[in-house]
């Protein structure tokens, strides 16, 4: 019998389970035996594997995270681990591994890929960031979540007067913060494609206190960072793939926006929250189509290429190009958020 891999790394995301079911159902239907890999690359590197039946996936889809696990293992950093997982791929004897991952997962991928391993990937991120792809799955779910939490901020900012400062997720990209921002109806958006000024900011919420609106809402991303400084972290100690812990600007900007305009200000990090919980409807039929997409890729033995959402359509396009670069927010939608700023 056939067999087929699947792994999903990096950070957990909402629709992960959707993704895992839709590849199981379509690859038992086909005659291939599922292989999960526990725990991201780790689970190549240690050879720790789980057999995905019907009744391992029975009752998933509503469920947040992913029941195989994650890690933020990077195959490159330790040469040995880079062989190790090579040499379990080959005995495992696997057709195609389905790589379900974001920006450092999938390159991870890329490189197998070009190293002659059959790899096809799904694109998970709730950053949005992954080129190519009008969307991934879990970031419908994340921005849910960040907008309940501003309509929530709201009612109390309004009674208390206050200003609120909502930190979101958004290492380099913006989305999560612009899209919430927008549908919460926040009166500033600072996200990491735009260094922040902190005195235009200050500005803007004086000029909207002054007109009578005792209370006001901003919402910044974790990688924004203040005009001519670098990004907030927690920690400087570096991640597998050299990340920093980012973190914090929320309370930088809410100390700099009460000095300056002299109105109470409270800070609410929404940090992990974006991150668990059920999917959205959106992205449990996103996560669907990509792990049906991705299986139809194995069974045509089209492999190093990602499934891709593109209008309404699902296609496949190298990972290289979903790799290649960032997607960041698209200008014109900012310009449309700064619009209702104040």
């Amino acid at each position: 019998m056939k067999r087929v891999g699947v792994l999903t790394g990096g950070g957990d995301s909402p629709g992960l389970n959707s993704v895992i079911r839709a590849v199981t159902r379509r690859a038992l239907a086909a005659g291939y035996e599922v292989i999960g890999l526990k725990n991201g690359w780790k689970g190549l590197v240690d050879g720790l594997t789980v057999s995905l039946d019907l009744a391992s996936v029975s009752g998933i889809l509503p469920k947040g995270g992913t029941i195989l696990g994650t890690s933020r293992t990077n195959l490159y950093a330790v040469p040995a681990d880079h062989d190790r997982a090579v040499a379990t791929y080959k005995q495992l004897q696997l057709e195609g591994l389905i790589v379900i991952g974001g920006e450092d997962t999938l390159g991870v991928a890329n490189k197998l890929s070009q190293e002659g391993l059959h790899i096809v990937a799904v694109p998970k991120t709730i950053d949005n960031d992954l080129a190519n792809t009008d969307f991934t799955f879990g970031f419908d779910t994340a921005v849910n979540i960040a907008t309940e939490a501003i309509d929530r901020l709201l009612t109390t900012a309004e009674s208390h007067h206050r200003i609120m400062v909502v930190e979101v997720m958004g290492r380099h990209a913006g989305w999560i913060a612009t899209y919430a921002g927008i549908a919460g109806g926040a009166d500033v958006i600072l996200i990491p494609e735009k260094p922040i000024d902190v005195h235009e900011v200050c500005d803007i919420l004086r000029k909207r206190h002054a007109r009578g609106k005792e209370f006001s809402i901003v919402v910044v991303a974790e990688g924004a960072a203040l005009d001519h400084q670098s990004e907030v972290a927690k920690a400087e100690k570096l991640d597998a793939f050299g990340h920093i812990r980012l973190g914090g600007i929320g309370d930088t900007l809410g100390k700099l926006i009460e000095e300056q305009t002299g109105i109470e200000t409270r800070v609410t990090v929404l940090g992990h929250i974006q991150r668990g919980g059920s999917p959205t409807a959106f992205d449990r039929v996103l996560g669907t189509r990509f792990g049906v997409a991705a299986m139809e890729l194995v069974l045509s033995r089209d492999f190093g290429k990602m499934v891709s959402l593109q209008g309404n359509k699902i296609v496949a396009i190298p990972i290289a190009s979903a790799v290649a670069q960032l997607k960041t927010v698209d200008p014109e939608l900012y310009e449309i958020a700064k619009i209702f700023f104040g």
